[in-house]
């Protein structure tokens, strides 16, 4: 009995060693429902190999790369990859910015607003644009929100003072497009706590009386609205 099994055990061996090389192209005739899975997902692996041996090799290389973004057309002026703090080191290793409308509207207000405050000064006023335009009381666009008046004034004062928009000082001017570049590409805006108004220092306007004062940074204070009255209005 012993020699049989033997025998019977070789000849097993031999007749899979035999058909190893038809076994991924083989469907199993088991009623063992396993087996049954076990062949069709070799057979289904086996014809995955052949059908990626008939691809060309670039076309192979072109799948197998990562998907390059698409470049939408009011992107493609952004800054590669906006800042987690806009410092002087940051601001000296960017091109000079470019941008359209919007943009310019930014940059005009930050070198007329604050041109001769510090770097903060300066990302604190776009701070301000910028919070105005998430505000649904403001309009809608950066340009709407800086060429806006109300009560026989105008927003920024620069809009409205008489004198030509039409920076004078090259150097500032570039800083000041760079910060305007970074604030629209997402910088965050962290030194003014979402004030959406700020005036200089050497004055006090009635206003600010039920307003909450969030910051000072140079000459200029910052302020928001208070918070419950912000949710009743």
């Amino acid at each position: 009995m012993s020699v049989l099994k033997s025998w019977t055990g070789g000849m097993l061996i031999l007749l899979a060693l035999a058909g190893g090389s038809r076994a991924e192209t083989t469907v199993s005739q088991s009623n063992d429902p396993t087996a049954v899975a076990e062949q069709g997902l070799m057979q289904l692996l086996f014809q995955e190999r052949v059908g990626l041996q008939s691809v060309p090799p670039d076309r192979v290389a072109a799948i197998a790369a990562a998907p390059v973004p698409r470049s939408w057309p009011w992107q493609r002026e952004k800054t590669v990859v906006a800042p987690t703090v806009i410092n002087a080191s940051w601001l000296a290793l960017q091109p000079r910015a470019r941008g359209d409308a919007q943009f310019e509207c930014l940059a005009q207000t930050i070198y007329h607003e604050a041109r001769g405050e510090t770097l903060q000064g300066q990302v604190a006023v776009a701070e301000v644009v910028l919070n105005r335009l998430d505000d649904p009381r403001f309009p809608k666009t950066i340009c709407g929100v800086v060429g806006q008046g109300g009560r026989g004034g105008c927003a920024f004062s620069w809009t409205c003072d008489g004198r030509p928009d039409q920076a004078g000082d090259r150097e500032a001017w570039d800083q000041a497009a760079k910060i305007a570049r970074a604030m629209i590409d997402g910088a965050p805006r962290r030194l003014t706590d979402g004030a959406t108004f700020f005036h200089t220092i050497g004055v006090r306007p009635t206003w600010t009386r039920s307003y909450q004062r969030t910051a000072q940074i140079g000459a200029h204070t910052f302020y928001r609205r208070p918070l419950q009255t912000a949710a009743i209005q």
